[in-house]
């Protein structure tokens, strides 16, 4: 069975990602950063499912933790055949009053990682010619979000950085795929319901997303079936954009 790695995977659509993953059969690596709980709850779902799974704890903005914990684990488990980099965080500010602080630390928080995670699982991966990295982006990357001048920029940069890693592993060879995802307004319990009551009109089906949806797209991609889908933004956002 092959090993995929889920960052963020102890709540909200990193959850959901896992699990449905692990039902599909792959043996899913949970990340975490700070909630273990969080994680243990994806595990005990995961294994309530029939699925099989591991748990691995590393700091995302922290790329020498990065590279030793995740060679350490492809040391003991072989190499990950997918990678779904779910992670990041967001801070929403008006821009004339965002800090410093609030924009260094989104921008930075979601690009690095996708060096920091990403990076040390390239090699081993091209090692077994074949490959799903799959990126979280937002609908913020793509069309920009008031308040969020911040996540946009990054959400967008994790865009760019998709399309151009996939022009770099694209070989007939490898059979490694690069995409990205880029959810709208997702029902994580943590969405402003100021953000939903301005936001819902716009959207076309008159309804958030859920997690799990996003999660049936993610596996999707993960999946044989999607090998000839490349350096693609897909968006799932009910019509907004």
């Amino acid at each position: 069975m092959d090993n995929v790695l889920v960052t963020g995977a102890s709540k909200g659509i990193g959850r959901a990602i896992a699990v449905n993953l692990a039902r599909e059969g792959y043996v899913v690596t949970v990340h975490y950063g700070q909630d273990k709980v969080g994680a243990e709850l994806t595990m005990e779902q995961i294994r309530s499912a029939g699925g099989q799974c591991r748990s691995v704890q590393f700091d995302i903005r922290d790329q020498v933790q990065c590279k030793v914990v995740l060679e350490s684990q492809i040391e003991q488990f072989g190499a990950y055949y997918g990678v779904v980099s779910n992670a990041g965080m967001s801070c929403d500010n008006a821009f004339p009053s965002m800090t410093a602080d609030e924009w260094r630390g989104v921008v930075h928080t979601n690009l690095d990682s996708f060096y920091n995670v990403i990076h040390p699982l390239i090699m081993p991966m091209i090692g077994l010619k074949k490959g799903r990295i799959i990126t979280l982006s937002s609908l913020s990357g793509q069309i920009g979000n008031r308040g969020q001048v911040n996540y946009s920029a990054a959400k967008a940069g994790i865009i760019g950085a998709t399309k151009a890693l996939a022009l770099e592993l694209s070989n007939k060879r490898r059979q490694i795929t690069v995409n990205c995802v880029a959810p709208g307004l997702i029902d994580t319990g943590m969405v402003e319901s100021h953000v939903v009551e301005r936001v819902m009109p716009q959207i076309p089906v008159q309804r958030m997303g859920r997690p799990e949806e996003v999660a049936e797209l993610v596996t999707f991609l993960m999946s044989d079936k999607a090998a000839y889908i490349n350096r693609q933004v897909i968006g799932i956002n009910g019509g907004l954009y």
